[in-house]
């Protein structure tokens, strides 16, 4: 492991219970998420070693650690901006700690403006593709071959299993998701009308200031990415009016509802292999076959229970640690 990590790494893992199946990383105004994290370990940013701080307001700044329906997750509530001057280095080491804590799987958000003339305020759109115009990468520099091979593959940057397990859990759960192409500029400033009407011209459906770094870093460890942006303005020129940060936190508020039933029921699915039949809230906790023998007045034969969710062991929370303070 490389040796600025390992501080990091080291402390968290003495601290988190039980090693996290997925990760999620939360943009702007949207880390009402974090609290349906059960038996959650709450450690800011600043107290964690080696860890940038974010100054962002909407960015709590703040590492969740614990279940969610079962599932061992982090939760990043804030992420750092390259425009907050921070080296991409820097920008990407939450995202790189994530996959060396053992995440399988992370899933990216983000606030974004609307390119797309369809698309309103307060749509939910996956992440099919990205285009990095932030004019450098995080990968430059030395590779570290522990992290991954010098050159990675982008083609399936987000994996194309996980876009159509977010689209089924979506319509299990009743969530509008719309689909389309992110594009990522440094900002801070917001675009011109002639650039949006450039990344239109490109194949860009929304734009946002993060996403795509942490997404080349996370790729490059072979972490499987699901990425979903809240459309929380129009971007420049698409409406006669000007751009406030205080509308996208404002917008974000307003879906925060559609925006955690989506997340919880995507999480808890992605934690059972990877199944849409794995939604929100199911206090018995059986598996999907067992439910439907109990509906149909069949008893559940001996070990079937074991035999539905194999993983089901390794993902269930070791007791809390004594001197571990934790929420629920």
């Amino acid at each position: 492991m490389d040796a600025r990590f390992a501080e990091t790494v080291e402390f968290l893992r003495a601290r988190i219970a039980v090693p996290p199946v997925v990760g999620v990383i939360l943009g702007s105004g949207l880390g009402d998420f974090a609290a349906a994290v059960e038996d959650r370990l709450e450690i800011p940013y600043a107290q964690i070693p080696g860890f940038p701080a974010s100054a962002v307001v909407g960015h709590a700044g703040t590492l969740v650690a614990g279940t969610l329906e079962g599932v061992p997750i982090v939760v990043l509530s804030g992420r750092i901006h390259f425009y907050e001057g921070h080296p991409m280095s820097s920008v990407v080491t939450p995202a790189r700690v994530l996959g060396l804590l053992g995440c399988r799987d992370v899933v990216v958000t983000n606030a974004a403006g609307g390119i797309d003339r369809s698309f309103s305020a307060g749509d939910l759109m996956l992440i099919s593709d990205h285009i990095n115009l932030f004019g450098t990468n995080p990968l430059i520099g030395p590779n570290d071959e522990t992290f991954g091979a010098r050159f990675p593959d982008m083609s399936d940057a987000y994996r194309s299993d996980l876009r159509t397990l977010a689209k089924a859990v979506a319509r299990r759960v009743k969530v509008p998701l719309r689909e389309g192409v992110y594009v990522g500029v440094t900002g801070p400033s917001y675009e011109t009308p002639a650039e949006i009407r450039a990344f239109r011209a490109l194949g860009a459906h929304a734009v946002g200031m993060s996403t795509v770094p942490e997404v080349i870093a996370l790729s490059h460890m072979g972490v499987g990415v699901v990425g979903v942006s809240c459309i929380t303005n129009m971007a420049a020129g698409v409406l006669k009016q000007p751009l406030r940060h205080d509308e996208v936190l404002e917008t974000t508020r307003r879906v925060k509802d559609r925006f955690v039933r989506l997340l919880t029921a995507l999480v808890a699915a992605m934690g059972e292999g990877r199944s849409p039949d794995r939604l929100v809230v199911v206090p018995s906790r059986k598996s999907s076959a067992g439910a439907a023998r109990a509906k149909a007045g069949a008893k559940p034969k001996p070990g079937s229970k074991a035999k539905a969710r194999p993983k089901a062991a390794a993902l269930r929370p070791a007791p809390a640690r004594a001197s571990v303070r934790r929420k629920r």
